[in-house]
């Protein structure tokens, strides 16, 4: 059974155990160390959920003190969309437009997508060629967010290893029939029985394991080592934002990158 836990260290960052080549870096932000006052309280790492300008500027600082000044990330205006853009290089840390998924084949330059229930998604090889990551909610796993980034990697997929950071639970993600018929329009072929429990208390309703959907979704693409997938921010309050649960929220950075010294 492959390790997925996260480890949380005193900076409130967590590291996801996957066996990944020693060149490759991945960490995950919680929702405490922060600045940010309620109901952002207190790593809130997003510009626009409402926070103050000046509070994710600090928030944002302090990750990059734990990174250390030669390391730069790459901030995503996401949209559920199914757009992947390369961070290339350069010090730029500016919006790059609208995106939901990141990859380079840079050293020491950091992909990094943020969410609040969606499932993030960390990609890499086993020879330490390239990272993604990728911002993966319901529109953007049934429309092919997940495969248009593999297709920015040049290896076999069979070489590749993803990691799945935190997401609300299969519990507590309830959706409507159109989310089913959405997936079906986009061609997604998956045991749908997996995916999908009725709800005994609501007709017309399901509820989703944004998790089993993923998996599903990188086997058909050949990767055969997928790690993580059991977590659950909405009923980890303490440790994770999320939107279902409380509206007003702060986002959580899932970041990824290379260290080839």
């Amino acid at each position: 059974m492959p390790v997925s836990k996260l480890i949380l260290d005193h900076n409130a960052v967590i590291h996801p155990q996957w066996p990944v080549p020693k060149q490759v870096k991945a960490i995950i932000t919680t929702r405490a160390g922060g600045v940010s006052p309620p109901p952002w309280s207190s790593f809130n790492l997003a510009t626009h959920v409402g926070d103050s300008e000046l509070n994710v500027r600090q928030n944002r600082q302090k990750l990059q003190s734990y990174w250390g000044n030669d390391l730069r990330a790459q901030w995503l205006n996401q949209t559920h969309s199914t757009q992947v853009v390369e961070f290339s290089g350069g010090n730029n840390t500016e919006l790059v437009g609208d995106a939901d998924a990141i990859f380079t084949r840079s050293e020491k330059r950091i992909c990094a997508v943020l969410t609040a229930d969606c499932l993030p998604v960390l990609l890499c090889d086993a020879g330490a060629t390239t990272v993604a990551a990728c911002h993966a909610g319901w529109r953007g796993l049934g429309a092919g967010i997940l495969e248009n980034t593999l297709d920015e990697f040049t290896v076999p997929r069979e070489d590749i290893l993803a990691f799945l950071g935190p997401a609300i639970g299969p519990k507590y993600f309830q959706i409507g029939e159109d989310v089913l018929e959405y997936f079906s329009q986009n061609g997604q072929k998956l045991d749908y029985k997996k995916i999908f429990s009725p709800s005994l208390h609501a007709r017309g309703k399901f509820f989703m394991d944004i998790y089993e959907a993923a998996r599903q979704i990188l086997n058909n693409q050949g990767l055969k080592q997928v790690y993580g997938g059991d977590f659950c921010t909405y009923r980890e309050s303490e440790q994770f934002y999320s939107y279902r649960r409380d509206k007003a929220c702060g986002r959580m950075a899932s970041c990824i990158w290379l260290d080839r010294q």
